[in-house]
């Protein structure tokens, strides 16, 4: 069949290998959608995982203060911090429940979406013992992903977990373990969309330093990108999970926790590559709260002022500024 020269054409009815019914089309101008949109082209799109990678790739120390809400993570971009984690505790915290394995896969889901929806920053996302067997393990890790995570923590306590500087903790046996992280590994495979794996031990509770670093070691043949031993008790075992284990390590400061709090070149130093702090966004919200309550209650409004953010801020911050430029630019001026 030839075709006629003229100024546009689109061919129509293509089907398998072949051109079935072929229609060929004459226009007057070019089709309305000619073009390629620049969203289209792979290699021209950052990941939040390929983001995360970079960070974990440089040689900054990386301070990684933990959000719990799209407001707390948007807190933590706007001071220049370059990652965040969702803090199970955190997220627990915020429905009114301690960390101990109450919230569903579908709850926590839920609140990463709000989360990764409202920055650009990497989040690494909790999530606790993979909300099942191994099967669910990579249901969870492929939900993560798509619902915008950089990273996804996965730990070897058994159902229901615990927060891990809380008392009644428990690990599955180092065989189940392993297959959770490879599942894990497995379910990025398949997907076919990066996610970055960060295990996480919590056998120095309930055996030894010495089976906890075994199974970092573990985890780390199995394809874990970050290792995590939560809980060392001293100096002497952070030194030692640092210098006999390979990879990128993160260290967990919990204020009146466990772990010795140190400073971030001092963790540097020893080895550490990420420092998270897990409860000091949600333990000074908390403070801040109850002392504006106590101010209120006392009859006094002026006590308030002194602990109020401006109220100009919280409206940027919230989104009211870029509202009122789209309003702007979508707005039709004809009546």
């Amino acid at each position: 069949m030839a075709f006629q020269r003229g100024p546009w054409f689109h061919v129509g009815g293509y089907q398998g290998s072949k051109l079935s019914a072929l229609r060929v089309v004459r226009h007057s101008r070019p089709p309305r959608f000619s073009f390629v949109p620049k969203c289209s082209i792979a290699s021209q799109v950052s990941t939040p995982a390929s983001k995360l990678r970079q960070l974990l790739k440089s040689d900054e120390f990386l301070l990684m203060p933990c959000c719990y809400d799209a407001l707390s993570a948007k807190l933590i971009q706007k001071n220049g911090f370059k990652l965040s984690f969702m803090s199970g505790f955190g997220v627990a915290a915020h429905h009114g429940l301690p960390d101990t394995g109450l919230l569903s896969y579908g709850e926590i889901v839920s609140q990463l979406r709000v989360i990764t929806e409202a920055v650009s920053i990497p989040i690494i996302a909790d999530g606790d013992t993979g909300y099942g067997n191994a099967i669910n393990v990579k249901r969870t890790v492929k939900g993560f992903a798509n619902a915008g995570a950089a990273g996804i923590m996965l730990e070897d306590q058994l159902q229901p977990k615990r927060c891990g500087h809380t008392k009644g903790k428990s690990v599955v046996s180092r065989e189940e373990a392993e297959l959770r992280i490879q599942a894990a590994v497995d379910a990025r495979e398949e997907m076919g969309r990066d996610i970055v794996i960060m295990a996480r031990t919590d056998a120095i509770y309930s055996h030894s330093l010495e089976e906890a670093i075994a199974r970092m070691k573990l985890f780390r043949k199995r394809g874990a990108d970050i290792l995590f031993m939560e809980a060392p008790c001293s100096v002497e075992q952070m030194k030692a999970f640092c210098q006999q284990v390979e990879g990128p390590k993160m260290a967990n400061m919990v204020e009146q926790g466990t772990t010795p709090i140190l400073p971030p070149k001092e963790l540097a130093a020893m080895g550490y590559k990420i420092a998270a702090y897990p409860l000091t966004l949600l333990s000074a919200s908390m403070k801040a709260m109850e002392d504006a309550l106590v101010a209120l209650l006392s009859g006094d409004a002026q006590k308030v002022q002194p602990l109020l953010y401006d109220f100009s801020l919280v409206c940027d911050m919230v989104g009211f500024n870029q509202y009122y430029e789209d309003e702007k630019k979508y707005t039709s001026s004809s009546p």
